[in-house]
């Protein structure tokens, strides 16, 4: 995929090169536009990378028509902005920069072919008003679609994750900023055309603003999840678990639910519950020895659990998350699945934990001869692809 956008783009490029640029202010304007969405782009652990006014400016490049002086040009322009705004990206080590560089170009392409096939065939002279907007809409539901099938099929090939459950989740995320980048994208083609370029700033504020917000709800999930994982290390410093235990069963939990296609908003509660799995050992006279509570008498483990959603709850966390740590020592068929992924991963992480070499296969082994009742099979088949996926079955560090 990156090489066909980079044959894309250069075609672009020297097609462009050769006969010229048509509109120039036009191409000039938009460009500025792209290569200013662009360094601002941010990527954050609680929010999807984001762009949004670089990508509703290459739209509405794309969907500028005549103005834009063909798909060629369109993809060259948008190509040329999103480099030199990826340079600062670039030079900080920041990724994946090739990745949504092709995204961006191949969405362009198909945008601004379908648009000028559209308008090259009389299309849009013949559907007048409502007609219009309804066709321009069309092609911006294609466009969307094809950036998900981009994106799945790009996160698919650079860590193996099943490219069903990517898919999903990118068609998911679209009814958010994507519906507003892409309404502020044909907004500002159709205004362009009707009061000039002055139609940029104008419909590019608001874009800004939602902009500014995101990165400030960034800003307080970052720091919420700060917070949940200081929480977390308390049993280590208490010396009721081993380091890290609770952020490699998160992390491992988090993987696992990825490949069972659970949304954003599950895995980020599934993703707090695995790091506070273990907070109710807090309440104990006495630690559990290393913390393994996958050994211990069921009605011990409810126990345990039913501690810890108490200790959630006081804390102010999501009240979901504490019904997975309470729920976790449920019997299997009564779980919820963010329960069933932290108890089979919790008992992966004991069991592999000090075992030598060749302890995680035999712990992954111990967990098939227990779905009997004990750890739910589909949880168990997902754990195994992730460590065969990953090169995750080789013991973590204690």
């Amino acid at each position: 995929m990156h090489t066909a956008a980079l044959f894309v783009a250069c075609a672009a490029l020297a097609h462009t090169f050769w006969t010229g640029l048509d509109g120039r202010h036009a191409a000039l304007a938009f460009g500025v536009l792209v290569a200013v969405g662009e360094l601002s782009r941010w990527t954050g652990a609680a929010v999807r990378e984001a762009a949004p006014l670089g990508t509703a400016a290459a739209l509405s490049y794309a969907l500028l028509g005549d103005g834009a002086g063909g798909a060629g040009q369109v993809v060259a322009v948008v190509a040329a902005a999103s480099l030199l705004g990826c340079v600062p990206h670039i030079a900080q080590g920041r990724s994946p920069v090739r990745d949504h560089l092709a995204r961006r170009v191949l969405t362009v392409a198909f945008a601004a072919l379908c648009f000028q096939s559209l308008s090259r065939q009389g299309v849009f002279r013949q559907w007048h008003g409502p007609g219009h907007v309804l066709l321009v809409l069309a092609v911006l539901a294609l466009t969307a679609l094809c950036d998900a099938v981009l994106a799945a099929a790009l996160a698919h090939a650079r860590s193996g994750w099943p490219f069903g459950p990517r898919l999903r989740e990118e068609l998911r995320a679209l009814p958010g900023i994507g519906s507003a980048v892409g309404a502020t994208g044909a907004v500002m083609a159709l205004a362009v055309t009707v009061v000039g370029l002055w139609a940029l700033p104008v419909f590019s504020l608001p874009l800004l603003l939602t902009h500014l917000s995101f990165q400030r709800y960034a800003a307080v999930r970052s720091t919420y999840r700060q917070t949940i994982a200081s929480l977390a290390r308390a049993t280590e410093i208490a010396g009721y678990t081993p380091a890290g235990h609770a952020h490699r069963v998160a992390a491992l939990s988090r993987a696992v639910g990825r490949d069972l296609g659970l949304t954003w908003a599950e895995l980020t509660v599934l993703e707090y519950a695995a790091l506070m799995h273990d907070i109710g050992q807090l309440s104990l006279v006495d630690p559990v020895p290393a913390g393994a509570t996958a050994g211990l008498p069921a009605a011990e483990q409810r126990r345990i659990a039913l501690l810890g959603g108490a200790v959630v709850r006081q804390t102010g966390v999501d009240a979901a998350v504490a019904v997975v740590v309470e729920r976790q020592a449920d019997p299997c068929p009564e779980q919820p699945v963010a329960a069933r992924i932290v108890r089979a991963v919790n008992a992966y992480e004991e069991m592999a934990r000090d075992a030598g070499p060749g302890g995680p296969l035999r712990a992954l082994e111990e967990l098939r001869l227990g779905t009997a009742g004990d750890y739910a099979p589909e949880v168990v088949e997902a754990l195994a692809r992730v460590l065969s996926r990953d090169c995750l079955a080789t013991a973590p560090a204690g």
